[in-house]
């Protein structure tokens, strides 16, 4: 396993399983997601504040790459590291079975930052992700 930003590590859920007993595809994007946002708690960022202050930070893009299923109740560490390309961060983000660290999904999220409705450069969340870029 490679080095990481920031890693989670949670459990899936019967009810995300399709009838062939694998979590189904849309419920990866959900574990990114919760992954994005914890990883911002922890560093003391709020998405709520931004968007009180007119700051929006929004999924542009998504490619996901799925390697190996999760099945129900099985533990998994979800994992990210971050980078800025132009006025985009991106998320690189894979997903591991805890069991055998076999990789399951491999993911790149890009973001933007709106202010106030209007894409900018980033150059506000640029500052406050100085130390992680």
């Amino acid at each position: 396993m490679k080095d990481y930003l920031y890693s989670i590590e949670m459990e899936t859920r019967d009810y995300e399983c399709d009838i062939q007993g694998i979590v189904n595809n849309a419920d990866y994007q959900h574990y990114l997601e919760a992954t994005r946002h914890k990883w911002l708690q922890q560093e003391g960022f709020s998405f709520r504040k931004w968007h009180d202050e007119g700051i929006d930070m929004v999924v542009s893009e998504i490619t996901l790459k799925y390697k190996t299923p999760l099945h129900g109740q099985e533990t998994f560490l979800s994992c990210l590291n971050l980078r800025r390309e132009g006025a985009r961060f991106i998320f690189d983000q894979d997903i591991y079975r805890k069991e055998d660290m076999k990789l399951c999904v491999s993911a790149t999220v890009s973001t933007v930052c709106m202010v106030h409705g209007r894409l900018t450069r980033g150059d506000e969340i640029a500052a406050l992700f100085s130390k992680y870029l």
